[in-house]
């Protein structure tokens, strides 16, 4: 009999096969005797070596790309001095090397939690270094994705980053996991290869090893324990549906023809593939990570300028440098903050260090005069007017003439008439401003249900800037994950927003519900989102046809 459970579908498509969890994490054995302590913290400086080497090598295998640039930051975590230091002083007070890592870790981890922001996110790093290290020590098989000799669903409690630099979309079906949320690295990371996701699924972990399961990634819906036919006519329909969406093109397009740009949110080159009218979120991120000094004007020239020739005459929307206290850089060399979320970051950097803001700015100028591509800026972490004055005029300076602002703190959506004297559009970050709004940190699986993009207190957020935007006469876009889901797409349409961006590979999807619905319905359905009591409006799919 088929078992059927529930979660929070991310990533569109469905997908059928065997499911299979992950290597479960080492359990340490009961305390015993050591007999030689120094040689217990010996072996705890072995084991984690030998984790931050693999994380490396990992990372050299990855290339150019955000997973590995991820790894190399877990490999620094592995070799941190005090972590290594603690967890040795550990062991020589007669604990076994892999209670001492354990034990050291645990401290780290508390803290990461504590602090919140930036670093409570890398509580599953911390978690995944233990796991590593604890089994090098036990001598057991490094916990992470199975390996069967077929196609199988993955399923697992979260992911970390190390699994899912690896993961291959050719093996992997699905992702399944019984945390994470709307917003998560799994959901992010699934989006961006064109899996169907589940997070937040309740009793995943409980399923059989190499049960057949059919994963909604629209619904959210898993069902266990169906037959062979269900597996091979999903699979068939899936086929087809990606078939269907490949075949299509164009821009995007209500049914009546109502124009909604489609762009693509990047963090290099080398993510820019389908059918894109544009790019609406350029992360310049990757070329600041793990830099002792920040990049020099011609080094990022360079750089945008790869994306820009790529995007030769179409639009490309680039976000400048979103760091600071709770995306820590080296170079930055910022003191501890009492709550790093609500602290000195993204535009906020520049009332401390000014010349990384102005030397950007000139690098992007200096990338624009050598391409044809529509460049526009937009700053992150803008909440008031003044802070969107400045930094008007900080792109002008620079040669620069169309800036924006991003929306991702409530003051800055309460303000949005306002914020459009002085800006020339409005992108709307939903990510950020679900979990600012709700007071809701985007990695607490227990409050997935608060950043769910649905709510319907972010969509009057989201109504309140359209509107402004419409009286202006200016763009006002969405480009948090929330775009990326086909049906809240046409949501945010009838809301009145003008261009969506997403991961590329949710572009076709996206395109075709849109192609799918007038703007009446999609109006519609934006009155009935507005209207729901905080819950997802008919998550079958039955409200948008």
């Amino acid at each position: 009999m088929a078992e059927h459970l529930r979660g929070i579908g991310v990533s569109p498509g469905r997908a059928a096969g065997p499911a299979y969890r992950m290597t479960p994490a080492p359990r340490l054995p009961d305390p015993s005797p050591v007999a030689d302590p120094q040689a217990e913290a010996e072996q705890v400086r072995t084991a984690l070596a030998a984790v931050a080497a693999d994380l490396d090598r990992r990372a050299s295998a990855a290339g150019a790309s955000l997973a590995a640039d991820i790894l190399r930051a877990q490999a620094m975590m592995a070799q941190d001095p005090e972590l290594v230091e603690a967890a040795a002083a550990k062991a020589r007070t007669g604990c076994t090397a892999a209670a001492a890592i354990d034990a050291a870790l645990a401290v780290h981890r508390q803290a990461f939690q504590a602090a919140g922001g930036y670093l409570a996110e890398r509580v599953a790093d911390l978690d995944d270094i233990r796991n590593r290290a604890v089994a090098a020590c036990l001598g057991q098989p490094t916990p992470g994705i199975p390996t069967p000799a077929h196609p199988f669903v993955l399923v697992a409690r979260d992911l970390a980053p190390a699994d899912t630099a690896e993961l291959d979309p050719e093996r992997v079906l699905a992702l399944v996991t019984e945390e994470g949320g709307p917003t998560s690295h799994t959901a992010i990371l699934a989006r961006a290869l064109g899996l169907p996701a589940v997070v937040m699924c309740g009793g995943a972990l409980d399923l059989d090893h190499g049960v057949s399961v059919v994963v909604d990634g629209t619904t959210g819906e898993v069902t266990a324990g169906v037959d062979a036919a269900s597996v091979a006519a999903t699979r068939v329909a899936e086929q087809r549906r990606r078939q269907r969406l490949a075949s299509a093109s164009g821009p995007g397009r209500t049914a009546d023809g109502h124009p909604v740009t489609l762009y693509g949110n990047i963090g290099s080159a080398k993510d820019l593939h389908g059918d894109l009218e544009g790019v609406g979120l350029f992360r310049t991120e990757l070329l600041y990570l793990n830099r002792t000094d920040p990049p020099d004007r011609d080094e990022q020239a360079a750089a945008y300028a790869e994306v820009l020739a790529a995007m030769a005459g179409r639009r490309v929307i680039v976000r400048t440098l979103d760091a600071g206290a709770d995306k820590p850089l080296p170079f930055l060399r910022q003191s501890g903050e009492p709550n790093p979320a609500l602290g000195v970051r993204g535009l906020r950097l520049a009332r401390r260090q000014p010349n990384v803001l102005r030397t950007q700015l000139e690098a992007i100028a200096q990338a624009a005069r050598q391409t044809s591509a529509q460049v526009w800026v937009m700053a992150p972490m803008v909440a008031t007017v003044a802070e969107a004055k400045r930094f008007v005029a900080a792109c002008r300076d620079a040669g620069l003439p169309t800036a924006g602002a991003m929306v991702e703190v409530p003051a800055a959506a309460l303000r949005a008439r306002a914020l459009l004297s002085v800006v020339d559009f409005l992108s709307i970050g939903t990510n950020d401003l679900s979990q600012y709004t709700f007071a809701a940190d985007r990695q607490c699986g227990e409050l997935a249900d608060l950043l769910d993009p649905w709510q319907p207190a972010l969509l009057e957020l989201v109504a309140g800037c359209a509107s402004a935007g419409l009286a202006a006469g200016k763009p006002v876009g969405v480009c948090g994950e929330a775009a990326a889901d086909p049906r809240l797409a046409l949501v945010l349409t009838g809301l009145g927003v003008t261009s969506l961006s997403m991961a590329p590979r949710a572009v076709s999807e996206v395109r075709e519900a849109l192609a799918a619905h007038t703007l009446a319905e999609c109006r519609q359905l934006a009155t009935e989102a507005l209207a729901a009591d905080e819950t997802r409006p008919d998550r079958d799919g039955a409200a948008v046809g």
